[in-house]
């Protein structure tokens, strides 16, 4: 598929690894319509694009019915939806048992219920409408990307529930790919190591450094933009399918 040619609908696009693939689709010509409850952050990222290149729809990605109805109304604005990057999700760590007390079972269901639940129920809307799609010259209708993580392999200590729904991405990955094969859609999964997203906004320099040095070559964070150009190969590269491709600069997570 050509990347300029592409109408999107990103979740989480508003900040992180969705807002800087939002940026990418745009500054190639692409059109993206944000999926998010962030409003304020998504408008100050359609401000720096021209008029309809970037929408926003406000978006719980927990939601089926609204979801439903989101969907539909994004291939409207576009006029179809030929890619999808699912990156809303919450990182809420937590041991188990900590101090002798169980971890509530809420804060386990919240983090499937976003990361995993989320990027299926966004998913399984999007593969509808592209099924409708003409195809292009290689029979292709789409393409649908969702984030896992290098926690889904090396999960550390405290990140049970966050291991758990990357890791259901990861596994969900190939048979979504089976299914739509019929219909030219393809369906991968990136596996982010440490990126340098919002979520380490608040660390110390010194605490950046530390982490930076995990990780093998090059020694630093990733940037959410090398995610963007990830998407980017993916999409133009018509045998990617089924896969998950790990974006990690060769780390592996120790247990803590």
């Amino acid at each position: 598929m050509d990347f300029s040619k592409v109408k999107a609908i990103v979740t989480g696009g508003a900040s992180g690894l969705g807002e800087a693939t939002v940026r990418h689709i745009a500054e190639n010509g692409g059109r993206a319509v944000i999926f998010d409850l962030n409003e304020e952050r998504a408008r100050g990222v359609m401000a720096d694009f021209g008029d309809g290149q970037i929408s926003y729809i406000e978006t719980d990605v927990t939601n089926a019915s609204q979801v439903e109805e989101n969907v539909i109304s994004a291939a409207e604005q576009l006029g179809n939806i030929n890619l999808l990057v699912n990156c809303a999700g919450i990182g809420t760590p937590g041991k188990v048992v900590s101090k002798g007390q169980p971890l509530a079972l809420e804060r386990f269901e919240q983090v499937i219920q976003v990361n995993l639940v989320g990027s299926f129920n966004v998913l399984r809307a999007v593969a509808a409408a592209m099924q409708g799609n003409e195809p292009n010259a290689q029979g292709e209708r789409g393409v649908i990307i969702s984030t896992a993580s290098v926690a889904a392999f090396e999960g550390q200590i405290g990140q049970a529930a966050y291991s758990a729904s990357k890791g259901g991405i990861v596994s969900m990955t190939l048979p979504i790919a089976r299914e739509f094969a019929r219909d030219g859609i393809r369906v991968m999964a990136i596996a982010p190591g440490l990126m340098k997203t919002p979520m380490f906004d608040g660390l110390p320099e010194s605490a950046i450094a530390s982490l930076s040095a995990t990780v093998p070559f090059p020694a630093r964070l990733g940037h959410p933009a090398e995610y963007a150009k990830l998407v980017e190969s993916i999409v133009e590269n018509p045998l990617l399918n089924g896969e998950v491709i790990r974006l990690d600069g060769a780390i592996r997570m120790q247990p803590k």
